[in-house]
C-alpha cells in the first residue's frame, strides 16, 4: 500500500539525491552569472534538442563572444551559427537568436522585459524556455516542463497528463508555487539519473514509498 504523495517531503528528499548529479543546464549557467533573462532565453534555445553536455559549453561559447542583445545583433547569422554549431539545428537556431536580439534592441531599447507574452513572441520560443526564463532570471515563480518533468511526476501518480503542456497546467493547479520553480531544478537530473525513462532505479528511489511508478514495466 503506498503512502499519499506528499509533494513537501519529496522535494526535500530529492534534493538530496540529486546532490551528486550535474546541475540543470539553466541553473548551472545562472549560478556562473549567465543569469540575465536574454542569457537564459539564448542558453534555453541552444539546449533545444541538444543534450546538456553539449548545450552547455556551446552557450558558453556564444557568451564569450556575445552576451547582450545588443552584441549578439552585431554579430552575423553565420556569425552565430558558428559559434552554436554543435546544438540541434543550429542553422535555424542562428537565424532566431539573430531576431531576437535585433528586436530586443529596437522594440525594447535592448532590454529583454520579464514578461511570458514578449518571451513566447519571439520565433523558436515556446512556454518551456519562457517559463525558465521568468523563474531563474526574473525571479517570478513560473513551471517549467520538459520530458523529465512530464515523466516524474505523472509516473508518480501526482498528475495526470498526456503532454507537457497538460502536465504543466496540471501542476499550476495543484503543485504550491513555492516548488513551481525547483520542480525543474530537481527533477532534470533526477529524471535523468534516477528515474530515467527506461529502467528506472526505482529500489533505490528515495520516494518509492509514495509513488505509483506509472507506467513502470522494468525497474533497476
Amino acid at each position: 500500500m503506498k503512502k499519499p504523495f506528499d509533494i513537501d517531503l519529496a522535494v526535500k528528499l530529492i534534493n538530496e539525491a540529486v546532490r551528486p548529479f550535474p546541475k540543470a543546464a539553466m541553473f548551472e549557467l545562472a549560478e556562473e552569472g549567465f543569469n540575465s533573462p536574454f542569457e537564459q532565453l539564448i542558453a534555453c534555445m541552444i539546449s533545444i534538442r541538444t543534450y546538456d553536455e553539449v548545450s552547455l559549453p556551446t552557450a558558453r561559447k556564444l557568451f564569450a563572444r556575445a552576451r547582450t542583445p545588443a552584441e549578439v545583433s552585431r554579430l552575423s547569422i553565420e556569425e552565430i551559427d558558428s559559434l552554436i554549431n554543435t546544438s540541434t539545428f543550429h542553422e535555424r537556431k542562428a537565424s532566431q537568436i539573430h531576431e531576437i536580439a535585433l528586436r530586443i534592441v529596437d522594440e525594447y531599447a535592448g532590454n529583454l522585459p520579464c514578461e511570458s507574452e514578449v518571451l513566447l513572441s519571439f520565433p523558436g520560443v515556446g512556454p518551456k524556455c519562457a517559463n525558465l526564463v521568468l523563474g531563474i532570471a526574473c525571479g517570478q515563480p513560473s513551471i517549467s516542463v520538459d520530458i523529465h518533468v512530464h515523466r516524474v511526476t505523472n509516473r508518480w501518480g501526482y498528475v495526470k497528463a498526456s503532454t507537457p503542456e497538460k502536465t504543466m497546467a496540471a501542476l499550476e493547479a495543484k503543485l504550491p508555487r513555492e516548488h513551481w520553480i525547483d520542480i525543474n531544478r530537481l527533477l532534470v537530473p533526477f529524471g535523468k539519473h534516477i528515474c530515467t525513462g527506461e529502467r528506472p532505479h526505482c529500489l533505490t528511489c528515495p520516494v518509492l514509498d509514495m509513488c505509483q511508478q506509472a507506467g513502470v514495466k522494468e525497474q533497476r
